[in-house]
């Protein structure tokens, strides 16, 4: 996003462009994540276009004027999105004030709305069998197969997929490992499941590709046979809500694919600290919220209370 598209003016472009771009680049350092930069970029984009100052001039009923403000939909914006809105901006002005470029952060005297998460829920296996029988057996088709089966195998989030390319693959003997940065700039190197490899060899075999003779720096998720360029996330996302409506499945984001790797896995047997690890959580208590939400508090006892009560 060009800084002059930020803030108003020649001169003001000129003196905050750096600072929007270091601000940016730490931004997908640490999250390792380009569609939280993107975002990010448009919600500055939108705030500093709409106050017409620079950001030394912000003050607080500026921030709150634009948090709560109606958006390019034309409605009016969720507690979540008013949240998302000021998180950004206050990101922005945290970085300057560690930049020594402002004095104060604008958005300590506002205070946040209590955000209401919609309930994480996950695919069943049979639900997943169902989406997968619905994709067409065409190139495209058995890409985005391929690109299910490997969230749903390993359970690495969109972008940590969506960014494989073949020289992170390594081959050890008859097993292969991909190597990932994960969020925060987490690396991993893991074992990549036979079904998930066998279905991105098909599908790179559609394109007329083949993974030994491919070059390191060519995407695994091919958008055409001509172009070594993978397909973006947004047209994966637009696909993989076509494939839900096909198999009759209410829709859903692509996130969905790592909660149900992780309540598989947890219907499978598995510990919660093996779940942890395999979802590279920063500690057991996150992974802990993250299986309840999706599996339900359980209740054992209510059977024998109902045999007392004779119902």
């Amino acid at each position: 996003m060009p800084a002059q598209t930020l803030v108003q003016g020649a001169d003001a472009a000129g003196q905050w462009e750096q600072t929007i771009y270091a601000f940016l680049a730490e931004k997908e350092r640490r999250s390792g994540s380009m569609r939280t930069v993107d975002s990010y970029s448009r919600m500055l984009y939108r705030f500093f276009g709409a106050v017409g100052n620079t950001p030394d001039k912000i003050i607080a009923s500026d921030v709150f004027g634009y948090a709560h403000g109606v958006g390019p939909s034309g409605k009016k914006p969720s507690s979540s999105t008013v949240g998302a809105r000021i998180a950004c901006v206050s990101s922005f002005y945290r970085f300057l004030v560690r930049m020594g470029l402002v004095v104060a952060n604008p958005c300590d005297q506002l205070e946040r709305p209590r955000a209401v998460p919609a309930a994480p829920r996950g695919l069943t296996a049979d639900d997943i069998k169902t989406l997968l029988a619905t994709i067409p057996e065409t190139p495209v088709g058995l890409r985005d197969r391929a690109i299910i089966l490997a969230l749903t195998l390993t359970g690495r989030r969109r972008t940590e997929v969506m960014n494989l390319k073949v020289g992170d693959l390594s081959r050890e003997g008859d097993v292969v490992h991909y190597s990932y940065r994960g969020k925060g700039g987490k690396r991993g190197n893991r074992e990549l499941p036979q079904p998930a490899l066998k279905a991105i060899q098909q599908s790179l075999e559609a394109f007329d590709k083949d993974l030994d003779t491919m070059k390191p720096d060519e995407s695994l998720w091919r958008s055409s046979t001509a172009s070594e360029r993978g397909i973006t996330g947004g047209t994966f996302y637009g696909n993989l809500r076509r494939h839900f409506k096909r198999a009759g499945l209410p829709p859903a984001g692509v996130h969905i694919l790592r909660h149900s790797a992780a309540k598989l896995r947890r219907d499978a047997g598995e510990s919660i600290e093996d779940v942890s690890r395999f979802l590279d959580h920063s500690n057991l208590a996150v992974t802990t919220v993250y299986l309840r939400k999706l599996e339900g508090e359980r209740d054992e006892r209510w059977r024998r209370v109902a045999e007392e009560l004779g119902v």
